[in-house]
């Protein structure tokens, strides 16, 4: 196998293993080998042993001399600090949005997903927390500054396994719907204060839901995903 191929499988092992830890196959605390996962996708240990120091170096995992690997314990301390930062940032976007003469195409576009009849709303969890960061990205995105973006999509990336049981109870499915239709609204018509008022309360309510987060409920979550394709499928 040439370095080219080893650097491309250690990639897509890399990219396997984080959205397992983010459909809550791979809980905090859980522990495996280098040999657990090369035998799993049926490859050698080197991509893998690749793929796990740079999730290591990401701060996804840890490593113990002599006992492995293990997914880190969810840091509730930094998760708050990251949605304080996406309070700023989006924040930062809607203020900018609310001057421009013309609004976005992208927010129309958004307006198209969410502002849309009950019985077209998604009820799926995992569906749903796609949108939502699609939502959330969107308005950061429309307001036009690249590094904005860029340090927006690593917030997301980092509290992604926790921003997702946000919608593991239908009734926070059916707030985030009517949050994000008031917050569009809102700003289809300038109101500046008022959007970013909404915007706000509704970050800081899914800062509080996290909160409550206990491994039990991580559990449940990973009984509610399909298990992921193994490496024969890939």
């Amino acid at each position: 196998m040439t370095q080219f191929q080893t650097n491309a499988l250690g990639e897509q092992i890399y990219l396997r293993i984080k959205q397992e830890i983010f459909d809550f196959y791979l809980l905090p605390h859980d522990r495996f080998t280098e040999t657990q996962i090369a035998e799993r996708y049926q490859v050698s240990r080197t991509p893998v042993r690749d793929a796990l120091y740079r999730l290591q170096r990401e701060g996804y995992l840890e490593v113990e001399f002599r006992r492995g690997w293990m997914v880190k314990p969810l840091d509730f301390a930094r998760i708050d600090e990251l949605y304080d930062l996406r309070i700023v940032l989006e924040s930062a976007a809607v203020d900018r949005l609310c001057g421009l003469v013309d609004l976005p195409e992208m927010l129309e576009a958004l307006c198209q997903v969410w502002i849309v009849p009950q019985d077209q709303r998604h009820t799926d969890m995992q569906t749903v927390a796609e949108l939502d960061e699609a939502f959330h990205s969107g308005l950061v995105a429309a307001a036009g500054n690249r590094e904005m973006l860029r340090v927006h999509r690593e917030v997301t990336e980092h509290i992604r396994i926790v921003r997702r049981l946000d919608f593991s109870q239908r009734a926070r499915i059916e707030e985030t719907y009517n949050e994000h239709v008031s917050i569009l609204k809102a700003l289809r018509l300038r109101k500046r204060e008022d959007t970013l008022l909404m915007l706000r309360a509704h970050i800081e309510q899914s800062k509080i839901e996290v909160r409550k987060l206990s491994l039990s409920m991580l559990s449940e979550a990973r009984r509610r995903f399909e298990r992921p394709p193994t490496a024969s499928d890939a």
